[in-house]
């Protein structure tokens, strides 16, 4: 196992068809990385591959509590936010992280989020699928530039 804590998040559409070969294929993806040195595992929680990815890193963590395997959440800054946004699950996180940038509109904050924790990260799952746009192909895109490693699941 390597002495360095890999940082890994994750990042898909909102709504993707969650098959048991794509849960087998991000499963053993996840454990390839634990073994590789992964132990911190970076969450915005507003897509279907995120809540994918939570869950077997939560099960992971559950079995193997002596790896040390931690999750963030990661939230956008809203200069409006008096409670928790309603698309905000309620899960169990070891931490909580606010990434501060300049931004106009709350889209924004979501990107700059999504760009904050992009560049923690050393390897960066996805679930992106060919010719569909938003948020989770913006992440795809300034990782690419950013030249993380990148693991597109939606092939």
């Amino acid at each position: 196992m390597a002495g360095k804590d890999i940082i890994c998040s994750c990042f898909g559409h909102r709504d993707v068809n969650i098959t048991e070969r794509l849960r087998a294929k991000v499963k053993d993806c996840v454990c390839a990385l634990i073994e590789e040195g992964a132990r911190t595992f970076l969450f915005g929680g507003m897509s279907d591959f995120d809540d994918l990815v939570y869950d077997i890193v939560t099960d992971i963590r559950d079995a193997q509590p002596e790896l040390g395997v931690r999750r963030t959440f990661c939230f956008p800054l809203d200069k409006n936010l008096h409670k928790p946004p309603r698309w905000f699950r309620r899960k169990q996180y070891e931490a909580l992280e606010c990434p501060m940038k300049s931004f106009d509109y709350w889209y924004t904050s979501l990107y700059y989020r999504n760009c904050a924790m992009i560049d923690k990260s050393d390897v960066v799952l996805f679930y992106v699928e060919p010719g569909k746009e938003g948020g989770a192909r913006k992440a795809l895109d300034y990782a690419n530039k950013s030249h993380k490693r990148v693991i597109n699941f939606s092939s």
